[in-house]
């Protein structure tokens, strides 16, 4: 799967400007709470925890147009709770916004 960080740095010059620290500081926050998403996704215990975990990071990433994200969040709502290889793929999408 390709990845296009682009709409991320889009919305995030849209939002700051040219301020780079800033602009780093949000992309930390935005991967940092996708990353902390994946995670209760890897610890959910029922399929009602798996759900809305994927929910919320599928809403975290239409926030910034990340539709590579989105769409391996809703491929984790259609399949199996505890899919490593959704997990392994939505960690790679998350790895490279980062």
């Amino acid at each position: 799967m390709s990845f296009d960080s682009g709409p991320l740095d889009r919305y995030l010059t849209a939002a700051i400007g040219d301020d780079a620290a800033m602009a780093l500081d949000l992309r930390n926050a935005f991967t940092g709470s996708a990353r902390d998403l994946s995670d209760l996704m890897r610890r959910a215990r029922c399929d009602a925890n798996w759900n809305v975990a994927a929910l919320r990071l599928k809403g975290l990433a239409a926030t910034f147009g990340i539709i590579p994200l989105i769409q391996l969040a809703e491929a984790a709502m259609a399949g199996a709770p505890g899919d490593p290889a959704i997990l392994r793929d939505i960690n790679q999408a998350i790895d490279e916004v980062a």
